[in-house]
């Protein structure tokens, strides 16, 4: 790597280590921890890469990118942040910043980064003004690699025409995503519709649908769910759209993929509707944003009046164990639970204890033939969390197929009407083996007539 990289940042920590990893790289480095200072060398026509910190004892860091682009066109710059929000990864982008990296950020990716600006010197367009949004007013709360990555292409196409296909699991967000692509695009200040089976029920609801979007943005919440009619319908509709009609946004809790090649939707409207394809990661996946989101909810829970209380170490270990099969909005609602029902200052972990015991259990996106599958390891992942990362009583083996075992019995014989032999061959078993797992698990056994 060869090349004059300007680093600005006011933990001095970073600088020198920034400092010290492009030396060894072959690079020449200026590190400062003042804008000023950064923009008297922009002045001078010094470095050939900018890395920048946002928030800076004298200025804000992005906001100097218009300038760095006014007097050093091509110039670019990697914007390091911990801010780390939707709203930093999009101002930086809208302000054309090279690259964007929220702290903390891996040292070698930041190199590969750095290598690769050097290498491109690419020309910097106009900036556009990010639109004005508070970060604690956003829903959508991640500081892990992988929101960060769902940041930077929704900062990507937000302002494109392309449509957008949201995937993810229900509870992950999927409508705020679009709602947060609507609201910080050129169309904000234009309807954003979301589209029911309703509303497309009738020949004439597609054009109503357009009507009421006036250019705006027109969600299909959901629409693996839509009947073959009304996805016919749709794909009429899209293809009558012209340049004034809404932009088009879908989200889909399970794989349309699959759903294409079962047969349950159409092909001609799949791939109208897969332009930009987004995939929200689960909560279990980014076990990290737990505790910020936690955080978040108890400041919203503040501002509507409850109650607020802290939570013990060892409550927020169970809470990030925990594999919240509904997501993040099972999250908030146990954070609410928790802040209403408490009656001491802190949250203990007996009291996510007994809020995680009584969750309902959440039936996850999928075919029929994954389901049963699906339930057996939600419900083994919640046993397992709910030891708090400490392994259950040994002897898992025996109980898990003990408990198991007895309701499949227990109903294979309601079903056979209490005839054993039925029961045995509906299970598959042999007689002899039924009646000794009949004895040996005390299930009662009532003969009667099925009626089927």
């Amino acid at each position: 790597m060869d090349g004059t990289i300007l680093v600005a940042d006011d933990d001095k920590t970073i600088r020198t280590v920034l400092t010290q990893a492009l030396t060894r790289a072959g690079c020449k480095v200026h590190a400062t921890s003042s804008l000023v200072t950064l923009m008297r060398w922009v002045d001078e026509g010094k470095g050939d890469l900018v890395i920048t910190d946002v928030m800076m004892p004298d200025g804000n860091g992005i906001e100097q990118l218009p300038l760095i682009s006014e007097k050093r066109p091509g110039l670019p710059v990697i914007v390091i942040s911990a801010q780390n929000t939707i709203v930093t990864a999009i101002q930086a982008t809208e302000a054309d910043a090279y690259d964007y990296l929220p702290k903390p950020f891996d040292l070698p990716d930041l190199m590969k980064r750095a290598g690769r600006a050097l290498e491109i010197r690419r020309r910097v367009s106009n900036p556009v003004v990010a639109p004005p949004a508070a970060a604690d007013d956003l829903p959508l709360v991640g500081r892990t690699q992988g929101m960060q990555a769902l940041y930077q292409v929704i900062a990507r196409v937000m302002n494109t025409d392309l449509p957008v296909l949201i995937h993810g699991e229900s509870g992950t967000g999927k409508s705020l995503i679009a709602n947060i692509i609507h609201d910080l695009s050129d169309r904000r200040s234009l309807p954003f519709v979301v589209a029911t089976g309703a509303d497309l029920e009738t020949m004439e609801g597609p054009a109503k649908l357009i009507s009421r979007a006036r250019g705006g943005t027109l969600l299909f919440d959901e629409v693996a769910d839509l009947p073959g009619e009304v996805q016919a319908r749709i794909v009429r509709m899209l293809d009558s759209f012209d340049d004034t009609s809404p932009r088009v946004i879908a989200t889909s809790q399970s794989d349309l993929s699959l759903h294409l090649k079962a047969g349950r939707f159409r092909q001609d409207l799949y791939y109208r509707l897969d332009g930009v394809a987004l995939d929200v990661p689960p909560l279990r996946d980014r076990v990290d944003d737990i505790a910020p989101l936690v955080e978040h909810f108890v400041a919203c829970a503040d501002r509507d009046g409850l109650p607020v209380r802290a939570f013990e170490p060892s409550a927020m270990e169970l809470i990030r164990a925990y594999s919240w099969p509904g997501n993040v909005r099972q999250l908030e609602n146990a954070v609410r639970r928790l802040l209403l029902t408490g009656t001491e200052a802190l949250v203990g972990r007996s009291d996510v204890e007994t809020v995680l015991g009584s969750q309902p259990a959440v039936e996850p996106a999928g075919g029929d033939d994954d389901r049963l599958s699906s339930s057996i390891a939600r419900h083994l992942r919640r046993y397992f969390d709910l030891h708090g990362g400490q392994l259950p009583p040994s002897g898992l083996y025996e109980r898990i197929l003990r408990e198991m075992e007895m309701p499949l019995i227990e109903i294979a014989l309601d079903a056979t009407g209490g005839n054993q032999a039925k029961c045995a061959d509906l299970l598959g078993i042999n007689r002899n083996t039924l009646r000794k797992k009949i004895t040996d698990l005390d299930i009662r056994v009532t003969r009667r007539r099925k009626l089927m």
